[in-house]
């Protein structure tokens, strides 16, 4: 009885005793431990403050028709993982993830739809998180246990992945959407204000995806949104997809709905570095393949607490390498060996070569804008957002 008394009192006043035992849990665990007492609760804050590794939850394997591997991958992973979204960006596979109505290369019905399982994703996420969803033709995702694992492209069957992104130091992530108004032919470019897109020297990263890209105008729209954007202090990368399932914040929450428009997450703080390189219709073999990523690599941007992302157009993979499958993903591994690699395969590319470092060491463009909107090429991109603690886990 008297080491049991002499536990309680150190578990119950020793914060620095009580911070290391809570450093074990994952964070739901840890939520409710923090309802124990004033103690453990200012324990638990200090704990999920420190955690601002980005993490994720991959789905490589189908299942029952009545969920998405994704939806009882996230179910199962929530309870394991060590940070506290705030922000999410999931990807999943069209075909599995909608119902036959209303992707048009399914080949049998489904017992679901995409509006029940993005319903079903959201609520397994804290409600305050912003979540971005979006279904591709397919899908590059990195297994999860470790950021040194290899990357699969998936470019047909059921797979998705969830990224997590806690609070950072430094960093500001936030969601963004334009639709496109069919009475008006221009843009009202004062929207970008509003989402943070202007009027904000530490914008480094914009992550653009248009939708409903077959529609009349989608084209011309994409275009009003990636011109004025288009300046060398800024990584532009992304590509077309079959449209987004959720989009939800504390003061946004929208559908894709039959018209055109552009989402995307842009990252904010001085402390972001990234680069992107254009992998071009040239680009047809593992030799050519590998230079870009040398061309990525000369970039020089930190790799620890950073994430890669692929965005491809469909036509490439396997169609286009013939003799090999994963070529880009094996490429960016050879030279990445533990940066995460996500991404898709998509109805059209965006992005180009440029770096923004801490320094604003950029490619010179000649004062001409660089092209961005691409097709049958590949845009590899790297993203870091900062140095972490070395305790972190």
């Amino acid at each position: 009885m008297e080491a049991a008394a002499k536990g309680a009192f150190v578990l119950g006043n020793l914060a620095e005793v009580v911070e290391r035992v809570l450093g074990f849990l994952p964070t739901k665990a840890l939520l409710r431990a923090a309802c124990v007492c004033r103690l453990w609760r200012e324990c638990a804050r200090r704990i999920l403050r420190a955690r601002q590794r980005v993490a994720w939850v991959s789905a490589l394997e189908p299942g029952p028709a009545d969920s998405h591997a994704l939806v009882r991958a996230l179910a199962r992973e929530l309870e394991k993982v060590h940070v506290l979204p705030q922000t999410v960006l999931y990807v999943a596979d069209a075909e599995t993830f909608s119902g036959h109505e209303e992707c048009h290369e399914q080949k049998k019905a489904r017992k679901r739809n995409s509006k029940e399982t993005a319903i079903a994703l959201e609520k397994l996420l804290p409600k305050r998180c912003q979540v971005l969803g979006l279904v591709t033709p397919g899908i590059i995702v990195t297994p999860m246990g470790s950021s040194s694992n290899q990357p699969q492209e998936i470019e047909e069957g059921e797979a998705g992945f969830a990224l997590l992104f806690p609070k950072i130091d430094g960093v500001k992530i936030h969601t963004f959407h334009f639709s496109k108004d069919v009475k008006n032919r221009v843009f009202d470019e004062s929207k970008f204000a509003e989402a943070g897109l202007k009027n904000n020297p530490d914008l480094r990263v914009v992550l653009l995806f248009g939708y409903n890209s077959w529609k009349s105008g989608a084209t011309r729209f994409l275009h009003q949104i990636v011109n004025p954007l288009n300046e060398k202090s800024i990584i532009l990368a992304g590509g077309q997809v079959e449209s987004f399932t959720s989009l939800t914040s504390e003061n946004n929450n929208a559908q894709a709905g039959d018209a055109c428009g552009v989402v995307g997450l842009a990252f904010s703080g001085p402390q972001i570095q990234s680069a992107t390189v254009l992998l071009d219709q040239d680009v047809a073999d593992e030799r050519t393949a590998e230079a870009a990523m040398q061309r990525l690599k000369a970039a020089n941007i930190p790799e620890r607490n950073t994430i890669g992302f692929m965005f491809a157009c469909v036509g490439r993979g396997y169609r286009h390498y013939k003799t090999k499958r994963n070529m880009e993903a094996d490429a960016f591994r050879k030279f990445f060996p533990n940066v995460p690699l996500f991404g898709f395969f998509g109805h059209g590319e965006i992005g180009c070569d440029r770096i923004v470092t801490g320094n604003f060491v950029l490619r010179e463009c000649n004062d001409i804008k660089d092209d961005l909107l691409h097709g049958y090429t590949t845009v590899m991109t790297l993203i870091h957002l900062g140095s972490t603690k070395a305790n972190q886990v």
